[in-house]
């Protein structure tokens, strides 16, 4: 069983933007048919909708690993990582963000968790992730963390 799981969910809000489709859709087709303006209107929302879905990643933290989207690394490569709320992680998507990070955020997500590397090979310094949960988030990746073993 993960320490921790979460999935990317798009905000109710996005989908009532791509709504907009719709009428864009009928302003296109009316003049031809009024059937093809809303079927064409209804089959590109229920596209891009299923677009948002489908495409929403997952962060996993389960048996000393953290999944972030389709990216794995080990939390014995990993330094503490720290939950950020508010307008501390506005700074840290925006002015605070080393263009080396490796980022897996999303727009309607604000609170984001910035996990630091350990590994000296990895050109980038730390892993920037969106999280609704932040704290939940950090907690588990700290919690998992164990010395690489010495064999």
């Amino acid at each position: 069983m993960p320490d921790y799981r979460e999935k990317l969910w798009p905000s109710p809000w996005l989908f009532i933007i791509i709504a907009l489709v719709i009428p864009a859709s009928l302003l296109v087709f009316l003049p031809i048919s009024v059937l093809a303006g809303v079927l064409t209107g209804a089959g590109l929302y229920l596209g891009s909708a299923l677009l948002l879905v489908l495409a929403s990643p997952t962060v996993v933290v389960s048996d000393g690993v953290l999944t972030a989207g389709r990216a794995r690394i080990e939390t014995s490569l990993l330094g503490e990582a720290i939950p950020f709320e508010g307008a501390d992680a506005t700074l840290e998507r925006g002015q605070k963000l080393d263009a080396r990070a490796w980022l897996l955020i999303r727009g309607w997500i604000a609170p984001v968790v910035r996990i630091p590397l350990t590994d000296p090979t990895d050109p980038s310094p730390y892993w920037l992730v969106s999280s609704r949960r932040p704290q939940k988030m950090a907690a588990a990746i700290n919690g998992s963390r164990r010395p690489a073993s010495s064999n």
